[in-house]
């Protein structure tokens, strides 16, 4: 189900996702693998490690699906972008107490068949390296029982780290994994250990990924419909 807001807002967020995409191509030389793993309808939680504020444009712009990502709510603070981004694909989170709103909504987008971008880690990293993921995810794949499709981002870290103002030109490499189904071993754990159990697994898949980053890369002028 689309509501009024969120289509109003479909010209608005594939125009960010063609300038990401613009950019990407000319200044990042941005690549991506495994886009053919990429399911085109159905509720899909996609799981990111997170190194950058590029992660989202930059992930974004390798899925020809509307994406709404899971993000710190404090991003932006101007009301008016606030509300228009809200529309367009940004879910805001506090980090304390877990923001049961946000995965409510979460939880809507998924069930109704969207496809939903979560950074299991929570925050974005401060040494390049991938730190543990947290319950969350495991929690939407309960209520929801998506498959999780892992993601290595490669690159942003060193474009633009963690507390940088001005991006560096350097390589992007974005690489899709394949659906993990969790519903078959949901029975085998007590709530708290299904969460971690799941995001762990994630962590690791992403972490195999980033062995793959050179391999069958596409660059982002060869995406197809």
């Amino acid at each position: 189900m689309v509501r009024p807001a969120e289509l109003a807002t479909f010209p608005v967020y594939w125009t960010l996702w063609g300038l990401a995409r613009i950019v990407g191509k000319t200044i990042f030389n941005i690549r991506f693998v495994g886009q053919q793993s990429l399911p085109i309808n159905g509720g899909l939680l996609l799981a990111a490690n997170h190194a950058s504020f590029l992660d989202i444009p930059f992930l974004g712009c390798g899925v020809k699906r509307r994406l709404s990502f899971i993000g710190r709510d404090n991003l932006f603070p101007i009301p008016i972008l606030n509300w228009l981004l809200q529309h367009s694909g940004w879910i805001p989170i506090k980090d304390e107490a877990g923001d049961p709103n946000a995965f409510r909504r979460a939880e809507r987008l998924l069930l109704e068949g969207n496809a939903v971008v979560i950074f299991p880690e929570g925050a974005r990293t401060k040494t390049g390296r991938m730190g543990y993921g947290k319950p969350g995810l495991g929690r939407l794949v309960a209520k929801t029982g998506c498959p999780v499709l892992p993601v290595y981002i490669g690159g942003t870290f060193e474009a633009l780290p963690r507390g940088a103002l001005w991006p560096r030109f350097y390589p992007v490499t974005v690489v899709f994994g394949k659906p993990i189904d969790f519903a078959s071993g949901r029975s085998k754990f007590s709530h708290r250990a299904f969460y971690r159990y799941v995001s762990q697994t994630v962590m690791d898949e992403i972490k195999l990924l980033s062995s793959k980053k050179e391999g069958n890369a596409s660059p982002a002028s060869e995406l197809t419909d």
